[in-house]
């Protein structure tokens, strides 16, 4: 693995500019790096490569000035020109096999899924780890799939030993019912990029995150 697997866990911060419309990401990664987060992912969904690389390069320095890991959404290219630890791969993107070949064997690799069979399918392949969801409404995303509630994700915990992040509509008040149920970290963007307080709100997730949680039965 091409990082310590301790460093896949807790609090995921998702810097989109969709979502934050009134702050910068760099001020956002930089508050939250300072509240404790230490795992981040840039995703832009809408941007040319040329404008999301001026959006990311800076990010990307940040987060490593910070001690913190970077990880780009989808783009394996982007993820290489800004020196990312890594790349996270939604369904659609490109297989995971091939992402390696254009990552190399030290880059960190993700994978969104949805149901028991993605998690299946993407733990045969060997990533990383697992984003699981979405375990609740999301805040951020009208076009998604089913929700699978904590019923789901704790089916699909025994499906794979690799880390897996929880997201979706998560909250502070449902991060212990989601470790509880088996996930590594949890994974959110409205619950931090929309709050006025972005330093209180991490450091409440990361206090959560690393409170040691009972698993569900």
């Amino acid at each position: 693995m091409p990082t310590s697997p301790l460093s896949l866990s807790g609090l995921y911060v998702i810097l989109d500019p969709s979502v934050s419309l009134e702050r910068p990401l760099l001020d956002v990664l930089k508050s939250s790096a300072a509240a404790g987060a230490r795992l981040f992912q840039y995703r832009n969904k809408t941007a040319s490569m040329k404008a999301a690389f001026a959006e990311a390069l800076p990010l990307s320095q940040a987060a490593h000035e910070l001690g913190a890991l970077f990880i780009v959404n989808d783009r394996c290219d982007l993820a290489l020109a800004v020196e990312a630890d890594g790349v996270h791969l939604g369904q659609s993107d490109l297989p995971l096999h091939l992402a390696r070949k254009v990552m190399g064997p030290n880059k960190l690799i993700g994978i969104s899924t949805h149901n028991a069979e993605q998690v299946r399918a993407a733990t045969t392949g060997g990533p990383d780890y697992l984003g699981f969801g979405p375990i609740f409404t999301p805040a951020s995303k009208l076009d998604h799939d089913p929700v699978v509630g904590i019923a789901g994700l704790k089916t699909i915990r025994l499906l794979t030993p690799l880390p897996i992040f929880a997201i979706g509509g998560i909250t502070l008040d449902q991060v212990k019912d989601v470790i509880g149920a088996g996930a590594n970290g949890v994974a959110v963007i409205s619950a931090i990029l929309k709050v006025p307080d972005i330093r209180h709100t991490v450091s409440d997730f990361v206090a959560r995150l690393t409170r040691p949680t009972p698993p569900v039965s």
